[in-house]
């Protein structure tokens, strides 16, 4: 079946070209013209990408997006008119996988889609594992569950995509521009605040579980590792 794309945004003329050029890529398309419309059919028509608009009427995209990572890592494409870098930095924070700036390339968008597409089923070829850390934490990569001393740890998509990339790569820097290439999964020229605020949730959520859980350690000036071992080693 072709990938299946959830297209949001209030402006006919943009729906209309992405919606054009999307089936003409033998995508399956769908298209909501508010938010409350776009989590209906984030339900419904099981999209395995959204395109989302920032500035959308009833609810706004990053609620949007807020409301889907509480449930779904469906890959998101935020589509915004604003040129606030903090605007695009929030949309990373909760969990956009990538975003296009108004007015876009359709050529560049199609592929940013097809990247992010690529990416989201990389992650699923990868074999099963079981991942160890600290004070008892454990990441089931292939259910995307990690617990700490037996209870389940609710992380967001970025979250666990940031835990993950540093649980593999046991006491080695990962620098913040690696870790946005690596977690948000492009590389991403601006502020790396992003970063930090993400790791910042990430690690108070380890220590509420269990102040040994949290591994994460700041290296200053360059970035974050973690002390861990694989379970299996």
């Amino acid at each position: 079946m072709p990938p299946r794309i959830l297209v949001v945004d209030d402006e006919l003329s943009v729906t209309d070209l992405l919606a054009y050029n999307l089936r003409k890529a033998h995508y399956n398309v769908s298209i909501a013209a508010d938010g409350r419309a776009a989590l209906r059919l984030a339900g419904e028509f099981q999209p395995d990408l959204i395109l989302l608009d920032l500035m959308i009427p009833e609810v706004d995209g990053l609620d949007v997006c807020r409301e889907l990572r509480k449930s779904s890592s469906v890959p998101v494409i935020m589509i915004t008119a604003l040129g606030e870098e903090i605007d695009r930095v929030v949309g990373l924070e909760i969990g956009a996988d990538d975003y296009v700036t108004k007015p876009f390339s359709v050529r560049e968008l199609m592929a940013r889609i097809k990247a992010v597409l690529r990416r989201v089923e990389g992650k699923a070829a990868e074999p099963a594992t079981i991942i160890s850390g600290a004070g008892g934490l454990h990441m089931d990569v292939e259910r995307r569950v990690v617990t700490v001393a037996d209870s389940i740890i609710e992380l967001t998509r970025l979250e666990f995509d940031l835990l993950h990339r540093l649980l593999i790569n046991p006491g080695r820097v990962l620098t913040r521009e690696r870790l946005l290439e690596q977690a948000w999964g492009y590389d991403y020229v601006g502020d790396t605040r992003a970063v930090d605020s993400a790791v910042k949730r990430l690690r108070a959520k380890l220590r509420a579980a269990s102040p040994e859980a949290d591994c994460i350690e700041s290296v200053r000036g360059l970035g974050y590792r973690i002390n861990t071992v694989p379970k299996d080693s």
